[in-house]
């Protein structure tokens, strides 16, 4: 089990795998996904409309995604599970879900 689909259980019993098929995304555009969402949620404007304009993923299975995981907040439980920030180890989401 990743980091990751370690994380997404603890915050919903989610797996990627699982996450996945409910989206009808593969696991590798869920990682890439969560990244791309994570990174516009601060950003002024629909975070699945920025996060889809990023990745080229088509906005409703990026909207799913956001209800499966619980909302926006959820995300930002995500980066908080890595310290929060942009650097060092809160860094490390952006790192792990494709986003530097």
């Amino acid at each position: 089990m990743s980091i990751l689909d370690g994380l997404l259980n603890q915050l919903g019993g989610h797996s990627l795998d699982g996450l996945a098929a409910r989206v009808g995304l593969t696991p590798d555009q869920v990682q890439t996904a969560l990244g791309a969402l994570h990174h516009a949620a601060p950003q002024p404007g629909d975070t699945a409309t920025q996060a889809s304009a990023e990745t080229g993923l088509p906005v409703d299975a990026l909207q799913q995604l956001l209800a499966h995981i619980g909302g926006e907040g959820r995300l930002g439980q995500l980066a908080g599970a890595f310290g929060g920030g942009e650097g060092g180890i809160g860094g490390m989401l952006g790192g792990m879900l494709g986003r530097s």
